[in-house]
């Protein structure tokens, strides 16, 4: 297995490379999860690749943010400069992003990150035809999860195995964009899930604050199982936590054993929040997962000193040569040096002479030329042939080692030929203008009314989880389109259940599925029913919508991060639709919160999974709790969007207008929808303008 390691600046990456790491992943520029780090510049980039490739250890950029239409040439301009450098991967969440470094830079290796979602075997596959080599998968995930998509996958599986845990599934959280317009989706994420909240109007507490995952005593399963890359967490964290975490995995990895008590002290003493869970691991998620971190912490200053004076030195990451001198008379002498990948560099020197006095001997030269120290190289074999009676200055002996290593050390940093194509056009722009249908969805069986299908919204989104609970004359006679709305979480061992809500979704007369990842895209040959996009899949730029086309939707929500005038200019080759009214939502958690906080009791669905749950936060703001599918809890804004008294959504090129009923009673639900008909004018009482107008970082 390939350990990757955090490299949030060049300190880090000699960290990291120092102690043992196989590959490490880094950021250059804006354009990544961890926009907070101090990153690579592009300057350093390529020197960063030398540093790394000349010791044997691989390179991954992170482009793994959202991308705007305006900010994709610079990406691409990144994506070139990477390519040209010898990176060895991109990291990436963006689908339009992925669909253009394909085009630009096809031989550069493309890896999915863990913000795209992808948690299923049919994700997996799905990213493996969008030209993937590996895929990161949810941390969320169960080891029958991992081990399941370990044995049948196409392509690489890269885990998680030390380091924060996101409260919210990656590239699903949307707190810290609605609260203080720093996306986590584009590498801003300010942590409100660190805060303290209190539950249903209990104690305050931190029950969005999860502890660190470590895995560190679950190495053999994963190796077992077949997971390709081991993920270290921690480009926000200082170089000498790198050092740490990094030594010590390498160890265990390369000593194939468990962790001593005395590492896993130092993993703890490195950084914890009060201690380390691996409960997604073991399928046991609950309150003993949650912990936070003093403010006023101590450093782990003895620890942390040792490690970095040890990597300081930047001798502990070597490169085994062979190295075979020749020395003949009559011909110069001749050293060539190899490495471990078949990669040769040869020397040539003087003609030896005949000695005078004392002949060269073989333990002579072999001794002068296994003095690689101040190089990256350790001599493995140093083979001589020597004829007798020959005489060569220590001197020439010396500058033929030197000579030898700095070719095979260029040679080692080559980049690899890749090839480079135009920048593709843009997709087409097939916006017709016009005002856009209204849609809603709905939360519950209750919400779909006879008064509600007379005001004739276009399209009813309905979860697949509650059409069981619809009686079949409930869309009698009503001339719109129910479409089955989907998880956006649903891993393998929960897809027989979501099968055979599937059969009776199309026996209620659904005509449609809404997808939310991109393990879905399977379900439309599956039931024969055509599919349309979510904001789960986070459509973000022109290119995602072309992407979205190719995949055969008939539309795509937009994520709700963007500006009207982002919107508004994005080139529509497919029809799109946005949010404009209701509760967004901030997180979809693992965790059940209700379960937490008051045990669990689904198999009573009139219990607490069901019944109004809330956090409340430090200046009183409330966040509704809803269940979701499997067990899963989402945490709603605490304010409705409302934009019916703004014409603007009608002018940004919209095919749909939907409108999100979550905690609304059914008279509610058509009281707004008639207010959006221009037949009252009502306005909520307590309401936000959302990302629409100010958009995030």
């Amino acid at each position: 297995m390939e350990l990757l390691s955090p490299a949030g600046r060049w300190e880090a990456m000699i960290a990291a490379v120092q102690n043992g790491a196989d590959a490490v992943y880094l950021g250059c520029g804006r354009f990544n999860a961890r926009r907070g780090a101090e990153n690579f510049t592009p300057e350093q980039l390529p020197q960063a690749a030398a540093y790394c490739h000349l010791r044997g250890v691989k390179v991954y950029l992170t482009l793994n943010t959202l991308l705007s239409d305006r900010e994709l040439p610079q990406a691409e301009e990144l994506l070139r400069l990477a390519s040209r450098c010898g990176v060895d991967g991109i990291i990436v969440q963006d689908w339009g992003l992925a669909a253009l470094a394909g085009k630009v830079v096809p031989d550069l290796p493309l890896h999915g990150s863990t913000q795209m979602t992808v948690h299923s075997l049919a994700g997996v596959e799905e990213a493996a035809k969008l030209g993937m080599q590996c895929v990161v998968l949810g941390r969320e995930l169960r080891r029958e999860d991992v081990e399941y998509i370990c044995g049948h996958s196409p392509i690489a599986i890269e885990v998680f195995v030390h380091g924060a845990l996101c409260m919210c599934w990656s590239g699903q959280c949307a707190m810290s964009a609605l609260i203080g317009q720093r996306s986590g989706n584009r590498g801003a994420c300010a942590q409100p899930c660190r805060l303290p909240y209190r539950f249903d109007g209990g104690k305050p507490g931190r029950p969005l604050s999860l502890k660190d995952v470590s895995l560190a005593e679950h190495l053999a399963e994963l190796r077992d199982m077949g997971v390709s890359i081991l993920k270290l967490e921690g480009r926000m964290k200082r170089p000498e936590y790198v050092a740490v975490i990094t030594r010590i995995y390498a160890a265990l990895l390369k000593e194939n054993r468990l962790p001593t008590p005395g590492e896993l002290e130092q993993l703890e003493t490195a950084f914890s929040r009060q201690g380390f869970t691996d409960g997604y691991w073991r399928g046991r998620p609950g309150p003993e997962m949650f912990g936070s971190r003093p403010e006023n912490a101590p450093e782990p200053g003895p620890l942390f000193l040792e490690a970095r004076a040890a990597y300081q030195r930047e001798d502990l990451r070597t490169v085994p040569v062979r190295l075979a001198a020749t020395l003949l008379p009559d011909r110069p002498a001749l050293l060539t040096a190899t490495d471990p990948e078949g990669r040769s560099a040869a020397a040539q020197g003087p003609i030896p002479e005949a000695a005078r006095s004392r002949a060269l001997e073989e333990e002579e030269v072999r001794a002068r030329l296994s003095k690689t120290g101040g190089t990256v190289f350790r001599p493995e074999h140093v083979d001589v042939s020597l004829a007798p009676g020959l005489s060569l200055p220590a001197s020439a002996v010396n500058a033929l080692r030197r000579e030898a290593l700095e070719l095979l050390s260029a040679r080692r940093i080559v980049p690899p030929p890749r090839r480079e194509a135009v920048t593709p056009p843009p997709p087409p722009d097939g916006c017709d203008g016009r005002s856009p249908a209204l849609t809603v969805t709905l939360s519950a069986p209750e919400q779909l009314t006879a008064e509600l299908l007379r005001l004739s919204p276009k399209i009813v989104y309905f979860p697949l989880e509650h059409i069981p609970e619809l009686p079949p004359e409930a869309i009698r006679g009503w001339g719109g389109e129910l479409c089955a709305l989907l998880p956006r979480i649903c891993t393998d061992r929960e897809l027989p259940r979501l099968r055979a809500l599937l059969e009776t979704a199309r026996e209620r007369g659904c005509a449609s599925l809404c997808i939310q990842n991109l393990g879905q895209l399977s379900l439309g040959e599956e039931t024969g029913l055509s599919l349309r996009g979510g904001f789960g899949l986070n459509i973000f730029n022109s290119r995602s919508l072309a992407r979205c086309r190719d995949w055969g939707l008939k539309s795509a929500a937009l994520s709700f991060e963007l500006r009207f005038e982002q919107i508004r200019d994005l080139r529509k080759s497919l029809p799109c639709e946005a949010i404009v009214y209701g509760r967004l939502p901030l997180m979809l958690t693992e965790n059940c919160l209700a379960a937490n906080a008051l045990g669990c009791n689904a198999k009573n669905m009139g219990g607490p999974c069901r019944t109004g749950h809330a956090l409340t936060d430090r200046r009183g703001e409330r966040f509704p709790v809803l269940p979701a599918y499997g067990c899963r809890s989402e945490i709603e804004n605490s304010k409705v969007l409302f934009l019916a008294d703004k014409p603007e959504y009608q002018r940004c090129g919209l095919t749909y207008a939907n409108l999100r009923f979550t905690t609304e009673r059914a008279g509610e639900c058509v009281r707004i929808l008639a207010r959006y008909l221009d037949q009252n004018e009502d306005i909520p009482g307590d309401y936000t303008r959302g990302l629409f107008y100010r958009g995030v970082e």
